[in-house]
């Protein structure tokens, strides 16, 4: 018999909207604290089952909250994804146009660039040539802020990238709409735009991957060509 929905799944739920996404460990605290509140069975291990629960009910209404991982760290990050609206779409009541055009030109940059990144500079040289209506560079400086803000951007050292919460909202747009340059972890099959790509076969992975995977081998190869793996491995410098 299917789990029912409680006050508890309810307000998990509601918590997770206002945030947009949640890393792992505030999940599972916040599953803890909702089950308490509401004196509903709880158990450390059951998380992706009070999710499934709460899935079970959004299926109608076309959203589900989908798990990912941080591409800097690898930790775990829950967000909301309607399902009946690409996230661009959906974007569309927060941002204008211009905005919006922005932001599809910086995810270009982005995703076409061979690390994942796209520095401020470049970004910024976009913003009069837009075709909505042109930006000037301290407009569009305010606007990438936003951006950041909202969790759709990160920003390292004046380079942007998209946020945990953009890949798993946008990942089936970026792969329908990218598809010649789009690629999944060849580890953890989720969209990879920060990557490593193997020189021989092509398969792309993410740098936390690189990183457990290449952890548990005697010596750095591929694992789907087994070609030595020539990229520079992070954190893994005194294995090999």
């Amino acid at each position: 018999m299917a789990a029912q929905m409680t006050d508890a799944h309810r307000r998990f739920l509601q918590v997770l909207m206002s945030h947009g996404i949640m890393e792992g460990s505030e999940a599972r605290k916040l599953h803890k604290h909702c089950c308490e509140v509401h004196n509903v069975y709880y158990a450390h291990d059951k998380l992706a089952d009070f999710i499934s629960t709460i899935n079970r009910h959004l299926q109608p209404l076309f959203m589900q909250i989908r798990k990912g991982l941080s591409e800097d760290d690898g930790s775990a990050h829950y967000a909301l994804v309607n399902l009946a609206e690409t996230e661009i779409t959906k974007m569309a009541s927060d941002y204008t146009e211009n905005e919006l055009e922005l932001f599809r030109k910086t995810m270009d940059l982005i995703i076409l660039s061979e690390n994942g990144f796209a520095p401020s500079t470049d970004i910024l040289n976009l913003a009069d040539q837009l075709k909505t209506k042109k930006m000037k560079k301290k407009e569009a400086e305010q606007v990438l802020k936003v951006f950041v803000e909202d969790k759709w951007l990160s920003e390292r050292n004046g380079e942007f990238t998209l946020h945990t919460r953009c890949i798993i909202e946008m990942e089936q747009y970026i792969l329908s709409n990218y598809q010649d340059v789009a690629r999944k972890c060849n580890i953890c099959h989720s969209l990879a735009i920060q990557s490593q790509v193997c020189e021989s076969c092509g398969i792309g992975m993410h740098l936390p991957c690189i990183r457990k995977y290449f952890r548990a081998q005697t010596e750095p190869r591929c694992p789907q060509c087994n070609d030595f793996w020539t990229c520079d491995i992070p954190g893994t410098k005194n294995l090999f």
